[in-house]
């Protein structure tokens, strides 16, 4: 068998998410940071105390979940708390990952999407990937679709936009681009095209490493992988 690893990312509003329901129209197998650094933070969990410990209980709503309004407000901001709070979620969310990509090795799929927000901010998990797709749209497209989704000023927008790298720059790091200047229509052509590369390349990247996650339990391994990957 063999199986590769794709990393996925955009920017805020870049049009990501259309992307990601191409993909799953075709089968694809995609981990999604996002909902994992979701379920990673519920009740109970050790980010979620972790980060009670360090904004405390006033980004929590009534039902004791975290405020994810409340919180991205504060780190979007202040650049020093986004990095406190990635270091509480981070391990956490790379875990959880970890124990996803196996499953789909054992499962025989030939590549794995690991749907990424800040994959190019964070650098760190790139070298894993045999691939690196960006979903991009230009500058001014990013801004309107921003105001328009979350209801935000421009000032506000041009903010959160602010607090990731440009989608120019990121361009450079990728290895393949899709345009979501356009149309639906146009970006689903351009996801096929990208779907029919990755199944025809048969490049090998994590095979005797899942094997050995497989053999040797996952615990352990995991533990030095999160280890290698935040050193």
């Amino acid at each position: 068998s063999t199986m590769f690893l794709v990393g996925l990312s955009g920017g805020i509003a870049s049009g990501k998410s259309t992307v990601v329901a191409v993909l799953r129209e075709l089968g694809c197998a995609v981990i999604d940071a996002d909902v994992i650094a979701r379920q990673v933070v519920q009740p109970h969990s050790k980010a979620h105390q972790q980060i009670l410990q360090h904004f405390g209980t006033e980004i929590l709503l009534e039902n004791g979940e975290i405020n994810r309004e409340a919180l991205g407000n504060i780190v979007f901001s202040q650049p020093e708390k986004r990095r406190l709070l990635n270091s509480i979620t981070h391990p956490e969310i790379l875990k959880e990952m970890l124990k996803q990509v196996l499953k789909y090795f054992v499962l025989g799929y030939h590549y794995v999407i690991l749907d990424i927000p800040l994959l190019f901010e964070t650098r760190g998990l790139t070298r894993f990937m045999k691939y690196t797709v960006l979903v991009y749209c230009d500058p001014p497209t990013q801004l309107a679709r921003l105001m328009k989704r979350n209801g935000l000023g421009v000032a506000e927008a041009e903010a959160r936009i602010s607090s990731q790298l440009p989608l120019e720059e990121k361009r450079k790091w990728a290895t393949h681009v899709i345009d979501n200047c356009g149309d639906r229509e146009s970006t689903r052509r351009q996801v096929l095209r990208l779907h029919a590369h990755l199944e025809d390349s048969l490049h090998f990247l994590w095979a005797r490493l899942a094997v050995g996650t497989a053999v040797a339990g996952l615990g352990g391994l995991v533990f030095l992988l999160i280890r290698h990957f935040i050193s």
